[in-house]
């Protein structure tokens, strides 16, 4: 099955498969009824002392990636977490969905890589 990234502030579709919110914080503006999640993994999500001190910049992208996938290996909640999105890998496309603007320098591209690496 497919592993996919998707911004909570575009349409969902059927294609999305198994959508699953990967954010700590619920994103400003979107009422639930709207997200059409099936699933919110918070414990998914850095911690929030690495969320805050990250702060989306682009120059602490490399620090933070080594910070969180060291999360995504210890914590044992972020593990259960992890657990949870292979678990419906199994059966369904899952879409990671997040609210940061930028596409490319996020947490959900760490995830994204970190759940395709545990895949194999």
């Amino acid at each position: 099955m497919e592993l996919k990234m998707k911004r909570i502030y575009e349409s969902p579709t059927e294609k999305d498969g198994f959508r699953i919110l990967v954010d700590r914080l619920w994103p400003r503006g979107v009422k639930k009824e709207v997200a059409q999640l099936d699933a919110w993994l918070k414990d998914s999500a850095p911690s929030p002392d690495l969320r805050k001190w990250f702060d989306h910049d682009p120059e602490k992208f490399d620090v933070f990636k080594e910070c969180y996938e060291e999360e995504l290996l210890t914590n044992d909640k972020t593990a259960a977490a992890v657990a949870e999105i292979l678990k419906q890998l199994e059966a369904i496309d899952v879409t990671l969905v997040y609210a940061a603007r930028d596409p490319e320098i996020n947490h959900v591209v760490v995830l994204r890589d970190f759940v395709e690496s545990q895949r194999k």
